[in-house]
């Protein structure tokens, strides 16, 4: 039976003038959020909730066994120390560095609770890069942010994108960069150490012999070296690398039908549990297409679960109550059996 340390998952507020508090709110008038805790501000949630249908309480909390503590249609909210003051003030829909501020503040707070063992794990709502920027924080996204603070003066823990839903995981080499960057960023290293973080992260996630398929990164994994030599010099080396290791990886495969492959459907089992890939579209694209409502993100090689929903900020419908929280959900729901599996796993290592 799970403690109920464990059994409380922290969710963040994001960018208070998107779309996110209000999928949060929405979220709160499920069973699904049961075990939930915002990380956020007291009054940007009240806002989501009265532009999502009103009805549904926002209560401030103090710790861990309030915030389980809290009564049916209640948003419990664990404000974090410091949030930059006036953030409903914000105007919805628009880039606002203190919005951006404050999205970060609460990831921050959310990790430390990580750590200290209060949350079982994260999910996290959709930030705003520009934003950010106007705040002065010094990452592109979730991603870098959740690295640099997973140890606190402490070198960086390697870690990777993983996007999936129910019938596809991707796992990317490189992320948040220019495309000419991004090619010059696939090394024989980032591509075994993606390998290797895929696997890993297969295994404390109870997936026992995870079958990894590598994607190459030019047009038909580059013929042989007549489109590119990087499969030769670079991505099959490193395969053959990772197969040393006891990985079963297999590549590089042609980018443009690896993900057919892969999927796994009730007409298709999959020849793959997953898939890395090169690039940021070219792994993101195919289960986004398969749709953005079911996809999660998931950050592996952290210390503590995270996921987030598949989507932005939305500024475009911030404020309308039209968001779809469905994202958010399936994000919640990963979280769960990601942080049940691990901690089964740390147990059975014992």
């Amino acid at each position: 039976m799970e403690s109920t340390r464990q059994s409380l998952m922290a969710v963040t507020m994001g960018d208070a003038c998107g779309i996110g508090p209000e999928t949060i709110a929405k979220l709160f008038r499920t069973p699904v959020a049961a075990g939930c805790v915002v990380i956020g501000d007291v009054a940007v949630m009240r806002r989501a909730s009265a532009q999502t249908g009103g009805l549904l309480a926002v209560a401030e909390v103090a710790d861990r066994d309030e915030a389980l503590h809290t009564p049916p249609n209640c948003i419990p909210v664990w404000p974090v120390p410091g949030l930059t003051g006036g953030v409903v003030q914000a105007p919805q829909g628009r880039i606002d560095a203190r919005a951006g501020a404050a999205a970060a503040a609460c990831i921050k707070r959310a990790v430390e609770l990580a750590l200290a063992g209060q949350v079982a794990g994260i999910v996290t709502a959709p930030v705003n890069k520009e934003a950010l920027a106007a705040a002065g924080v010094p990452y592109p996204g979730h991603t870098e942010m959740l690295q640099a603070l997973a140890h606190p003066g402490g070198p960086k823990p390697a870690v990777r994108m993983m996007l999936a839903n129910d019938e596809l995981r991707t796992v990317l080499v490189t992320i948040h960069m220019a495309l000419r960057d991004a090619i010059d960023a696939v090394t024989f290293d980032s591509v075994l150490a993606t390998i290797r973080i895929a696997h890993d992260s297969a295994l404390r996630f109870g997936m026992p012999a995870p079958r990894i398929a590598v994607a190459g990164l030019n047009p038909h994994a580059g013929e042989g070296g007549l489109f590119g030599s990087e499969e030769v010099t670079i991505i099959g080396p490193a395969v053959q690398a990772a197969r040393a290791l006891g990985i079963d990886a297999q590549g590089p495969f042609a980018p443009d039908t690896v993900f057919m492959r892969a999927r796994q459907t009730a007409e298709h089992p999959g020849e793959f549990d997953i898939v890395v890939a090169m690039t940021h579209d070219h792994g993101l694209i195919p289960v986004k297409y398969l749709g953005v409502e079911e996809g999660v993100n998931v950050t592996l090689g952290l210390p503590f679960v995270r996921t987030s929903p598949d989507h932005g900020t939305a500024f475009d419908i911030a404020g309308t109550g039209r968001a779809d929280p469905r994202s958010l959900m399936a994000a919640l729901r990963m979280a769960r059996r990601l942080a049940h599996a691990s901690a089964h796993q740390a147990t059975s290592d014992l």
